[in-house]
């Protein structure tokens, strides 16, 4: 491992916290895309899985940053543990209803409810931004370990999922991907010694976390780019389907987190000066620029070169993004900060599955490569009109009182963090 990588894993606790994070978001790569390949198998309706994908992702946008707020206040394993049950007990009413044929809304509650999933991720990055505190470069590694981490998830997750659901029988991945969470928040609830301290209601901010104008932009954009992530996880199954060869979907995709994986391994070696906003608004606009690769592929191993090197783009602005979320959310609310950003995902990933699903079964596997095309180029544009909120920008000067250099624009987030009071 490279000594930056090395080096945040020095400190106790980090390797086991990150191996239980690993394990409790494998369900981030599976579960969506397992009831995808189960649904069009039991029933061949891709319309349906599609919006199938799209409750549970809308359910956790939902869910998920009122758990994490939860969390603020009581601690991880407080919240985490009888939230995963939840979840946990609707997953089983899902697959249950789909394989005897339950009616359609049933399928439907299950799915809402099986949104009370915690946001793992987030739950990780906490514990390694209350570890190094102060520390930037260490905490750049540190985002960029975890993205890796991610694409791992994206790497193996789809293929076991697509790979047993076909195989085996077409609930099989979902029951893994419940069986990896339940697993991953447990043993991660049970290490005590690296959970953040809550913040109880009374020393925090009022308000959601969403009030800082720097996060509502983070979150808008992801909407856009979670539409392209949801559409092609569909688009790629259902090409594959075409095709004659669905089982390759998940090697397909495989590639695609395959090339994030391998960006975020060299960027988080990078000592890269400037601010973060500037490197966020290329790598947005990068996503976008790859998505037109894939208007013009006719075969299988012509997409899965186009999605590799999609995915190159991915890591860095997701490791870009969090470091944002640090400068302009408050560190008592700075879990469900990076939750909102995983909501907007999931918002995204939500429209565009459903869109993606209905564009096929409409005109065709090939037309439905235009809903992330499109959704690239939604999220350029927000990216760009958000810009000025996310820029640095010093207060006005006050007569008597110096105006602190780099001052980030959400005053509140960095008053914070330093134990003053928010600049007004």
């Amino acid at each position: 491992m490279p000594s930056p990588y090395r080096a945040i894993f020095g400190r106790p606790g980090t390797k086991s916290f990150s191996a239980a994070g690993l394990l409790g978001r494998m369900p981030l790569s599976m579960m969506s895309i397992g009831v995808v390949t189960m649904v069009s198998q039991l029933t061949g309706r891709y319309g349906l899985a599609g919006a199938l994908s799209a409750t549970l992702a809308l359910s956790a946008a939902v869910l998920g940053p009122q758990i994490s707020r939860l969390v603020d206040r009581h601690g991880q394993r407080r919240v985490l543990r009888p939230a995963t049950l939840v979840s946990l007990a609707a997953v089983a009413g899902l697959l249950l209803s789909a394989q005897q044929r339950w009616p359609d809304w049933a399928l439907f509650v299950f799915a809402a409810c099986a949104g009370c999933v915690p946001s793992v991720g987030s739950m990780i990055r906490a514990r390694w931004a209350e570890l190094y505190r102060g520390s930037p470069r260490e905490l750049h590694t540190a985002y960029s370990w975890e993205s890796i981490a991610d694409e791992m998830c994206f790497i193996v997750g789809p293929i076991l999922s697509i790979g047993l659901s076909t195989a085996w029988f077409p609930e099989a991945g979902p029951l893994l991907a419940g069986c990896f969470l339940a697993a991953g928040v447990f043993w991660l609830t049970a290490q005590r010694a690296t959970e953040p301290a809550p913040h109880p209601r009374e020393q925090q901010a009022s308000g959601s976390a969403l009030r800082s104008p720097g996060l509502q932009v983070l979150v808008g954009t992801f909407v856009a780019t979670g539409a392209i992530f949801g559409a092609v996880d569909v688009v790629t199954v259902a090409f594959a389907e075409q095709a004659g060869h669905k089982t390759a979907a998940s090697l397909v995709l495989a590639v695609y987190a395959l090339g994030s994986c391998a960006a975020g391994a060299v960027f988080g070696l990078l000592h890269l000066k400037g601010h973060p906003s500037r490197r966020w608004v290329v790598g947005v606009c990068a996503m976008a620029v790859s998505m037109v690769p894939l208007q013009m592929v006719g075969s299988l191993p012509l997409l899965a070169v186009a999605l590799f090197v999609a995915g190159l783009s991915i890591a860095p602005t997701m490791v870009t993004t969090m470091a944002l979320v640090e400068e302009h959310v408050p560190r008592s609310k700075l879990t469900e900060g990076m939750t909102w950003t995983s909501t907007g995902l999931a918002v995204g990933v939500a429209l565009g599955s459903s869109a993606a699903g209905w564009v096929v079964d409409a005109a065709g596997a090939e037309r439905g490569y235009l809903v992330p095309g499109a959704s690239g180029v939604l999220a350029a544009l927000v990216a760009f009109a958000g810009y000025r909120r996310l820029r640095p920008r010093q207060p006005a000067a006050v007569p008597g009182v110096p105006v602190a250099a780099g001052l980030p624009e959400d005053g509140t987030a960095a008053a914070e963090r330093q134990g003053g009071q928010p600049v007004a």
